[in-house]
């Protein structure tokens, strides 16, 4: 077994290093090319203060630069026997430069490191969901414009209401999306700080320059206070989990209505053959399992913020074991969230709506308000006019005006389609993200 990174004479009891690394090296396979970033501004730095010298700058950040590459074909290992990422990646440099990869820890801590590590890669995965919510965003609201003039239901308590159109439905999920991503863009910016030079939470005796690499990596500021900078731990992923949980809630919530709206006793919708499944025993079903699932994987994603919450919220200040169970619950959630993200988005660009659900009497009542206000414009006071029309249905008279004329913001008439998309484009434009990209590509081609 090779020996970890803090060990001396005593090697460490068999069953307690399974028992502690855990899913550790499995997790860590995320975070393997932004360790390697995090570790090309550090030396950056290193070399800067003295510790380093510009040749042996320059081999380090070729090699960093070859591993870089590795782990973005996805093709990094994280060997037996060793005990984390930043184990594999300073073994890597050692086997092939000697005593000179040893020199790339100087002036931080495993615990600095996997908290750039997670902040580098949680602000990439928010930008690839930010960019799959806008995919979504502009395929509902294309919906909504094709649909615009289609009415149908709407319900209180389950019961119909008062008209609503196809606009409005599809409408309403791409506008929950813009709050969404305005919360999404405030845990971006809880994220995009830099940890890096706290070291185990208390800094260091060298005289580090963090302001350097923050600059380095495209981070927003730095988290200035050492041992703040190591209780964000925990608190950055809870944030990030909230407003993952924020989109999760949104797609919940559509995926229940399409299975609802599926079925054969409202039949508004109809969903792809293709996107549908059978049943061993009945020949006829269809049905809406992508929907079904998507619901279930967002309402687990939505329980993650509790989860994380009740790992971390009653530890005190500095570093305990305890965080590392977080990675097992927080890093996987970007790929189960994107994975519902695109399936939606493909399910929605293809669902085919009933132009005439209307037309069946049932649903004749919805057209009551209506009337009400007809009334009422005709200078009936409201309260007479709302009896005058309950005494109508009560009687079987109620003869509805299938006809619906709404021109205020937001309305059947005027969805405010434009509006909507502005809000979503300052919002995206917010986050910044051109900062980060620009100084990534930077670090790596300066290490050509």
């Amino acid at each position: 077994m090779a020996q970890k990174l803090w060990e001396k004479n005593v090697q460490v009891d068999h069953e307690v290093d399974v028992f502690t690394v855990g899913k550790d090296r499995e997790m860590d396979l995320y975070l393997a090319k932004y360790d390697v970033l995090g570790s090309m501004a550090h030396i950056t730095m290193l070399e800067s203060i003295g510790l380093l010298s510009a040749s042996e700058l320059k081999t380090l950040l070729a090699e960093l630069r070859n591993i870089y590459a590795i782990a973005d074909r996805g093709e990094f290992v994280i060997e037996d026997g060793i005990e984390d990422v930043h184990s594999q990646v300073e073994l890597m440099l050692t086997r092939k430069l000697g005593d000179m990869g040893k020199k790339i820890h100087s002036g931080r801590s495993r615990n600095d490191q996997v908290l750039v590590d997670l902040k580098l890669f949680t602000r990439a995965q928010i930008q690839r969901l930010v960019s799959l919510t806008t995919d979504l965003f502009h395929v509902l609201q294309e919906q909504s414009e094709r649909y615009k003039h289609i009415l149908m239901p709407g319900y209180t308590h389950l019961q119909i209401a008062m008209p609503s159109s196809f606009g409005l439905w599809f409408g309403a999920y791409a506008e929950s999306l813009v709050d969404d991503l305005q919360v999404m863009q405030a845990a971006y910016k809880v994220c995009n700080r830099n940890p890096l030079g706290s070291a185990a939470g208390y800094g260091s005796s060298f005289p580090l320059n963090r302001q350097m690499t923050t600059d380095l990596l495209g981070f927003d500021s730095m988290d200035y206070n050492v041992v703040y900078a190591q209780m964000g731990r925990g608190k950055m992923e809870r944030t990030v989990s909230f407003a993952l949980a924020c989109i999760a809630g949104t797609l919940s919530k559509l995926a229940f209505d399409a299975c609802l709206f599926n079925s054969q006793n409202f039949g508004f919708i109809k969903l792809p053959d293709q996107f549908t499944t059978g049943s061993s025993i009945m020949p006829h079903k269809k049905n809406p399992d992508v929907f079904e699932l998507t619901r279930a994987k967002c309402n687990k994603i939505q329980g993650l913020p509790n989860q994380i919450t009740l790992i971390c919220n009653n530890l005190p200040s500095g570093y305990f074991r305890d965080l590392q169970i977080i990675k097992e619950v927080f890093l996987p959630a970007f790929d189960e969230l994107a994975d519902c993200l695109r399936m939606v988005t493909h399910m929605a660009r293809e669902i085919k709506v009933n132009e005439h659900i209307l037309d069946d009497d049932k649903y004749a009542l919805i057209f009551s308000v209506e009337e009400v206000n007809r009334l009422v414009l005709e200078g009936v006071p409201f309260r007479d006019a709302y009896k005058q029309v309950g005494l109508r249905i009560e009687a079987g008279q109620f003869v509805p005006q299938k006809t619906v004329s709404h021109t205020h913001e937001g309305s059947i008439g005027n969805l405010c389609t434009e509006q909507i998309a502005l809000l979503m484009q300052r919002i995206i434009e917010g986050f910044g993200f051109e900062r980060a990209n620009q100084a990534e590509q930077k670090l790596l081609n300066t290490a050509q």
